[in-house]
């Protein structure tokens, strides 16, 4: 199973709202769940990990964006994209002022909005406030930590950060070794796969209860893959 982008659209707009689903549905890169109501979506994201919050403005039982006022008050942090009918430049500093991240105009093409969704979830995987789930461990790349379910943290370094995330999502597609070299040391560099090799032997002595028979972390035909 991929580890897709779960994503939340919230619209009361039934044929909207499955339309949205069904079409963003089709990108294996995303999970969707769906919500009528600001109600529902508060509730949502204090559950189950929501990655992007997609909102309409005019919901049934309160403002969407005093929904998304109340979301970041309990401590949502993913992205948040809202949806509205009205374009003018107050309406968007009101939403942005919300707490949303972006602002797309209805009508709007699908096309837009991916682009939107896509550039904002790299965005997340970049900040301090990125969280993902790895084996028994929670991943926090911005801050180059692997925390314990007992609290205890491990270090990481920038590469074993980058190659974590690369690997994680890939899903649990391998990703060969001259991929992983180009993402994570760029191009243009000299290093070889033996400098590879040792930050993922380096890696499994810190994740892998046993680095000898590696679970989380494994060596597969051609490269390397991530079993979350």
């Amino acid at each position: 199973m991929s580890n897709a982008s779960r994503l939340l659209v919230v619209d009361d707009d039934q044929d909207l709202r499955d339309t949205l689903a069904e079409q963003l549905g089709l990108h294996d890169e995303f999970q969707i769940t769906t919500a009528e109501t600001a109600t529902q979506a508060i509730e949502a994201v204090k559950g189950d990990r929501i990655d992007l919050a997609i909102m309409d403005v005019g919901l049934p039982d309160m403002d969407g964006r005093e929904a998304v006022k109340v979301m970041r008050q309990n401590g949502f942090r993913s992205p948040i994209i809202m949806l509205t009918a009205q374009g003018s430049d107050s309406d968007t500093v009101m939403g942005l002022e919300a707490g949303a991240n972006d602002y797309v105009v209805k009508p709007f093409k699908l096309a837009v909005l991916l682009a939107r969704i896509r550039a904002q979830l790299r965005q997340y995987e970049a900040s301090e406030d990125a969280v993902f789930q790895i084996g028994p461990y929670i991943f926090r790349p911005g801050s180059k930590l692997l925390t314990t379910e007992k609290g205890s943290k491990l270090k990481l370094t920038e590469k074993e950060t980058a190659i974590l995330r690369y690997l994680y999502r890939a899903g649990r597609a391998v990703v060969g070794r001259d991929t992983l070299l180009t993402e994570v040391w760029g191009y243009n560099s000299n290093v070889t796969t033996h400098t590879l090799e040792t930050h993922i032997y380096r890696l499994r002595q810190k994740i892998e209860s046993d680095p000898s028979n590696a679970s989380i972390l494994v060596t597969e035909p051609g490269g390397y893959k991530l079993i979350p």
